[in-house]
């Protein structure tokens, strides 16, 4: 079972790969010319993992100088790591024409990411996914980035991988919350594209319960309505804003938890917390909506504990932001978001300080 997404982002075009059992060496091989590589992945995926992806790249001619293992967690966004990984680059010998398999969720696909944007001034880079997030999220769409003290992303670059393989595979050993935050991007997902992606959301159950159909159908639709938004705007001038929806309440939430909270969980309180002032600000009627799925995903929709002054600081420094409102992703009704809309301090604050009770 498997399937190919083509995924075109300004000059860049490249596969993304989706089924079970799928050969990570010979689709690399189809796409890159074999030479020397390296890996890298973090303490959790490298001992499950690793060894098998290396086996398949080197049964095909690829030349494996490094595998550069981080901690697993949102720790290893940061520059400390960042730039240990690349001085193991650079001791291994790899340059320019090497590639970097990013093996792993979103921490090590974002800071694989940046390090090939900036190793050598770029290299190629193939993204490994591991989780459900980072399959439906983050290893399309080209954004890379660190975290700092001050705020999620802040540090980061733009660039789109060569190649995607979201190996089904990989998710037998999720953990169950693990594929729960997933969910929370595919749900944000079908609510903004409505339609029959929106009905699939019917599945979420099932891919819970780990039925492989329902999994690859979901990872399916996210990734092919990603790739449409992407393929519109590259860079988030536009319309790509829209995949912001509940992460500038869910930015903030994991900020002010010190990144304790888990980002899908923070995504879905964020959700909500956007639904709320969508109610106040368009009229619409969907935080009932949100909630059921959220449930029905087995994801939070409050996050009581953080303190809503922390929350409103880090939204304070959200690259979205614009003088001195915040810029939030609003739903009109299920398929319909409307993107830059202005909100003031105030109503920013009664909306965080509802999801916070």
């Amino acid at each position: 079972m498997a399937a190919r997404l083509e995924v075109r982002a300004g000059t860049a075009y490249y596969p993304v790969e989706v089924g079970f059992g799928l050969g990570v060496g010979e689709l690399a091989a189809a796409v890159l010319e074999p030479g020397e590589c390296a890996l890298l992945t973090d303490s959790t995926v490298g001992p499950l993992y690793a060894e098998k992806v290396r086996r398949s790249l080197r049964g095909v001619g690829w030349r494996l100088l490094e595998t550069v293992e981080v901690p697993a967690g949102e720790g290893s966004k940061s520059l400390a790591v960042y730039g240990e990984v690349l001085r193991r680059l650079a001791r291994a010998g790899l340059m320019r024409d090497g590639v970097l398999f990013a093996l792993g969720g979103g921490v090590v696909g974002d800071l694989g990411g940046f390090v090939a944007a900036s190793y050598m001034r770029g290299i190629p880079l193939v993204m490994l996914p591991t989780t459900l997030l980072a399959m439906v999220d983050s290893s399309v769409g080209g954004k890379t980035g660190l975290d700092l003290p001050e705020g999620k992303n802040l540090v980061g670059a733009f660039l789109q991988p060569r190649l995607v393989v979201a190996e089904l595979c990989f998710l037998e050993s999720l953990p169950g919350r693990e594929l729960s935050r997933g969910l929370a991007e595919v749900v944000k997902m079908g609510l903004l594209a409505g339609g029959e992606f929106f009905g699939a959301l019917e599945r979420v159950g099932a891919a819970l319960r780990r039925e492989a159909a329902a999994l690859e159908e979901l990872v399916l639709r996210s990734v092919s309505f990603k790739a449409g938004v992407v393929a519109a705007d590259e860079r988030e001038r536009g319309r790509r804003a829209i995949l912001n929806y509940g992460h500038t309440v869910g930015h903030g939430l994991e900020a002010a938890s010190g990144y304790t909270l888990a980002h899908g969980e923070a995504v879905a309180v964020g959700m909500v917390a956007e639904a709320l002032l969508a109610r106040r600000v368009l009229g619409s009627e969907l935080v009932g909506l949100h909630e059921r799925l959220l449930r029905e995903a087995r994801l939070p929709v409050r996050a009581p504990g953080l303190d809503a002054h922390r929350v409103l600081g880090a939204m304070g420094r959200d690259k979205k932001r614009r003088g001195g409102a915040h810029r939030f992703v609003l739903l009109e009704e299920v398929g319909r978001p409307v993107w830059g809309v202005e909100v003031g301090e105030e109503e920013a604050r009664r909306a965080v300080e509802a999801v916070l009770g």
